[in-house]
């Protein structure tokens, strides 16, 4: 996951309502948006190393969510190291409020490549940045992340976030119209390209909100909308050639007893 933005209004008709885009290797191994088999996620799932990038949890009293994307910095990776993407279904499926989850992975999280993880336990929305081991809690209103610390005004980040900053939440936003935001492919000056220890070539290809080369590219397009006790999470899946499919999961929390709810729409 590289780049994730949101609107976070607590006590609205929306509270939480989030825009994400996945990149990585086509060749890497993924199935697309489903209910796992715990009965508690609902998530894509990275085949290869069994994680996921972004999802929801089931698990009352509260719809849960998480994302994780990488931190950019080639001198700090590990081959030895956990997979970042077990931090999401962890969290999805477990109790504890953001604050205690983070509070515990802290001391950890030099297990993992760097990274950057957002969670939202149904009352607060919180980021971890893992190489500087600092918690950020995410005041109300607009934020993003991409592959540096917590709204680093990276371009993408920036025009995604003032892309949403249009968008009325008051209603039902249009998901077409959301997922247009994350199909953006303007290009980015040169000069305001972030230095991450990449090739030229390789940032120009990398500073898009939708990222589309040879081998690499957005792989998913996901809009997650959370209501109190009901969320939706929406993925458009890719892959080299484009377009691959169309994935809606629901889910709400009347009683304990409540699984997901599916809506497929179709390709």
């Amino acid at each position: 996951m590289c780049l994730i933005a949101w609107n976070w209004q607590p006590g609205s008709t929306l509270p939480l309502l989030v825009l994400a885009n996945r990149d990585e290797f086509y060749a890497r191994p993924t199935r697309a948006l489903h209910a796992w088999p715990c009965g508690q996620v609902l998530a894509g799932k990275d085949e290869q190393a069994g994680g996921t990038w972004l999802g929801l949890g089931h698990k009352a009293p509260a719809i849960r969510f998480a994302a994780i994307t990488n931190f950019r910095d080639l001198s700090l990776l590990r081959p030895d190291a956990q997979s970042r993407g077990e931090l999401v279904p962890e969290f999805l499926r477990s109790q504890e409020s953001s604050e205690a989850y983070l509070a515990r992975l802290r001391p950890n999280a030099n297990r993992y490549n760097p990274f950057n993880l957002l969670v939202f336990d149904g009352a607060q929305l919180r980021g971890f940045e893992s190489h500087s081991g600092r918690t950020v809690t995410l005041e109300p209103g607009l934020g993003a992340v991409s592959n540096a610390g917590f709204n680093t005004p990276w371009p993408k980040l920036l025009q995604l976030k003032q892309a949403l900053a249009a968008i009325d939440t008051q209603g039902r936003p249009p998901t077409q119209r959301l997922l247009q935001l994350l199909a953006d492919q303007s290009p980015v000056a040169d000069t305001d390209l972030p230095s991450t220890g990449l090739s030229l070539e390789r940032e120009r290809a990398l500073a898009t909100v939708f990222v589309r080369s040879a081998d690499y590219g957005t792989r998913a397009s996901s809009v997650v909308t959370v209501r109190g006790q009901s969320a939706e999470l929406l993925e458009q899946s890719f892959d080299a050639q484009g377009p691959t499919g169309l994935q809606q999961l629901s889910t709400s929390i009347p009683d304990e007893e409540t699984g997901f709810a599916r809506s497929w729409p179709g390709n």
